[in-house]
């Protein structure tokens, strides 16, 4: 009686990827340290490698500015566009060779690689050929649990010169080595303060944890603990996540680039964030039928008066219509605006999200027409070929002047024509 392969468990991950991102068509900065500034260029959010022993992750920009310069680290403000495309090339490569992928992340995705024979080749090629399409470098961490798959991955990485992007811990001595080489506070899950209470136990490295006694770290500390030292004693505890279930809420919310004093700005970028809402609302076949909308003033300057408000607003039927929603969310914004507040965020939220059908209405209620559906069909057809915004509400401006700061953004080489890369022969 044939008995059933062993899971097998690959780890995926991008290394420095808004970094890598920024690279790709900048060959210039190859061995140039980079960091990349979170909205409004505000702190670092993500470093290179090379920038990692100089930069700290959320440093204030305008603190560190000068010490950049004469580092010679490079900024750049946060371009999600690009990221988000690059992110969906690297996903597609990966799902076309392997049988099953949880996208865990931007930047990281597990797969299933149970049965293959040559578990490691297999990944040495996919590690290659996502290099070759899309530039972005990854390391691939292998092993018959996700938790040692992460811990084989972090190894690939902190070990790169000596094992090429790729580790394999499914032999017995390779998952022994590393065991005993990795610091407890380098397992994934074990946080901080995790890590205090279980080296006054005596246990300090992943092998301790995985040679303790899981009932005992049970009782002693929840599940979670229990389950992450069975799989990395080899045991399977943590299953490939099934795709995500339709959102029950839907929010889209921004910092404006500077603080706004009259309502028409304030519409304008509440048009926008809908705008943004309701592609995540049709991209997951969702109706809405109730939104609100809110605004405020910044909560942190003990110099400005404060002020918050919102307002929800119940939808003449069940809709994903971006005209109807505009609408209603930029009225709205006439029952919360007040004047003489500097106003720095608006937000709008997407409530009572449900599948088509699943809204139970009297026989006379209203439906969304036929013809709306089809007119959001094309607007994002067009939108999904030839990039975001290409058709939009006219209340949505293309460049609104109270948009976030992002003086240092790169160029959208992969998501409008626009900005595509350009090759000059001298």
């Amino acid at each position: 009686m044939a008995t059933e392969p062993r899971p097998v468990f690959a780890l995926i991950d991008c290394n420095s990827f808004y970094a890598s991102c920024e690279r790709v068509f900048r060959p210039d900065l190859a061995k140039v340290p980079i960091v990349v500034l979170s909205n409004n260029d505000g702190c670092v959010i993500a470093r290179s490698y090379d920038a990692k022993p100089y930069i700290k992750m959320g440093a204030p920009y305008f603190q560190i500015k000068q010490q950049l310069e004469q580092q010679g680290i490079m900024a750049f403000s946060s371009n999600y566009a690009l990221y988000g495309d690059m992110s969906e090339r690297v996903m597609s490569l990966i799902e076309a060779q392997v049988p099953a992928v949880e996208v865990y992340s931007i930047d990281e995705a597990f797969a299933d690689m149970t049965g293959i024979a040559d578990v490691t080749q297999v990944s040495r090629q996919l590690r290659k050929r996502i290099l070759q399409c899309t530039g972005i470098p990854v390391g691939v961490g292998i092993g018959p649990t996700k938790t040692l798959a992460k811990l084989a991955n972090h190894t690939a990485k902190r070990l790169q010169a000596h094992t090429g992007g790729v580790v394999n811990l499914c032999p017995d001595h390779e998952r022994a080595w590393t065991l005993r080489n990795t610091s407890v506070s380098d397992v994934w899950g074990i946080g901080r303060r995790m890590t205090a209470h279980l080296e006054g136990m005596g246990i300090v490295s992943a092998m301790d944890l995985a040679r303790a006694d899981p009932w005992t770290l049970r009782k002693k500390f929840s599940v979670v603990i229990e389950k992450t030292a069975r799989e990395l004693a080899g045991t399977p505890c943590l299953e490939l996540d099934e795709p995500d279930p339709p959102k029950q809420e839907i929010c889209c919310s921004r910092m404006f680039g500077r603080r706004l004093t009259a309502i028409e700005p304030i519409k304008e970028a509440v048009a926008t964030y809908m705008m943004r809402a309701s592609e995540k609302l049709r991209a997951q076949q969702s109706y809405c039928h109730k939104v609100r909308v809110s605004i405020r003033t910044g909560m942190f300057n003990p110099h400005e008066v404060k002020y918050a408000k919102g307002i929800v607003v119940t939808l003449p039927y069940p809709t994903d219509d971006v005209r109807l929603l505009t609408k209603t969310a930029v009225d709205a914004v006439e029952h919360v605006f007040q004047p003489g507040f500097n106003y720095s965020k608006a937000e709008v939220m997407l409530l009572d999200l449900r599948q088509p059908g699943e809204f139970s209405d009297d026989l006379f209620a209203l439906n969304q027409p036929a013809e709306a559906s089809r007119v959001m069909a094309v607007l994002d057809q067009i939108n999904n070929r030839w990039g975001r915004g290409t058709l939009r509400a006219a209340s949505v401006p293309a460049h609104p002047d109270w948009g976030m700061r992002r003086d240092l953004m790169s160029q959208s080489y992969t998501t409008r024509l626009d900005q595509l890369w350009r090759i000059s022969c001298h």
